[in-house]
């Protein structure tokens, strides 16, 4: 990155308001009235009734139209883990990209532990405040268990971005260059250079349209993950596949498609 773009960068992030989001209210708040009604004893009246029915939330409050981005900061874009603290830039820049395009309300939050436990233990906790989560830049393989655990605890929308984001752009590129190249999906050979969450749920996506699991050739830090090869994680294993070929080099031999999801290194 040239020094004048990271000088810009670093000045847009504490200029003239540090960071990229802010809260703005949505009642009037002049009058010894107004406040009267945004507070006591007028905000009585809401609460009484979510007590009785926990729906009216989404009538009364905000959580209809409001998503929690949030991370523990342990797979920061291609610069790995960074911590919590350090991927704040990311989250709060997912939060206005949810505002600027959508007028979704979002707001970030980062959790200090790398327990997948303590993780989906204090998401689950606070879900409830929120409309929808996005879970973002979270380590494989405990992104997977912490998106299913959240799925099935929560009864709002739970989204892994770094999967299913990426997955969903994945596939509609892949679809649309083998048109142009006159290929079928069904008979592509395709090399997938990364084996985190995102090549994982992009390959899963694909195959969902039609691609065969035996002609994605998917590689790690170690080469091609086979058949039988020893310390492959269980989502790995989904794409482990019956061949000789070993090195990128043999995997990309004779493929219709290369697809890179690996990080720098």
């Amino acid at each position: 990155m040239p020094d004048d773009f990271k000088e810009d960068a670093l000045a847009y992030h504490a200029h003239p308001i540090p960071g990229k989001i802010s809260v703005e209210i949505t009642k009037p708040a002049e009058t010894q009235r107004d406040l009267s009604l945004a507070y006591s004893p007028g905000v009585a009246e809401p609460c009484r009734e979510i007590a009785a029915d926990p729906a009216t939330a989404y009538k009364y409050t905000g959580k209809g139209n409001m998503v929690a981005v949030i991370s523990n900061g342990t797979a920061v874009l291609g610069l790995g883990n960074l911590g919590a603290l350090a991927s704040k830039p990311v989250m709060e820049g997912k939060a206005l990209l949810f505002k600027r395009f959508a007028g979704i309300n979002s707001i970030d939050i980062e959790v200090d532990t790398e327990d997948a436990q303590e993780f989906v233990d204090t998401v689950a906790r606070i879900a409830l405040s929120f409309g929808g989560i996005n879970l973002e830049d979270i380590k494989a393989p405990e992104c997977f268990e912490i998106e299913s655990q959240l799925i099935e605890s929560c009864d709002i929308p739970v989204f892994h971005d770094d999967q299913h984001g990426t997955a969903i752009v994945t596939a509609s590129g892949m679809v649309n260059a083998l048109e142009i190249q006159g290929k079928q999906i069904e008979n592509a050979i395709i090399t997938c250079l990364g084996a985190g969450s995102a090549a994982i749920a992009c390959m899963r996506q694909l195959v969902s349209l039609g691609a065969k699991r035996e002609n994605i050739f998917m590689l790690d830090r170690r080469g091609v993950i086979y058949a039988g090869r020893e310390g492959v994680n269980k989502f790995k294993a989904e794409f482990a596949s019956d061949t000789d070929k070993r090195s990128l080099t043999d995997a990309v031999t004779g493929a219709d498609a290369f697809v890179g999801l690996s990080g720098a290194d």
